[in-house]
């Protein structure tokens, strides 16, 4: 069975969070971390603050989706 994940990661830069989906969070940290996502590369490293794993793709872009709304953003950082 494949899990897939939605995860927060915190930039150690400047404290920014970004949200996000994988299948492997160890492949995908390491991604951040070599700037080879544009949307993350200004802001190296970058550390897990919280993830959550799910059993369908869609679900864990579904859940991504509703995080990086005003609710989601407010639920992360009392998680965090």
């Amino acid at each position: 069975m494949s899990y897939f994940y939605t995860y927060v990661i915190q930039s150690q830069n400047n404290g920014d969070l970004y949200v996000g989906w994988t299948n492997n969070l160890k492949q995908r940290l390491s991604r951040h971390n070599k700037g080879l996502v544009r949307a993350t590369k200004p802001n190296i490293p970058w550390v897990f603050v919280y993830f959550e794993g799910c059993l369908s793709k869609e679900k864990a872009i579904e859940r991504e989706k509703s995080l990086k709304t005003g609710f989601g953003r407010k639920y992360i950082k009392s998680r965090i």
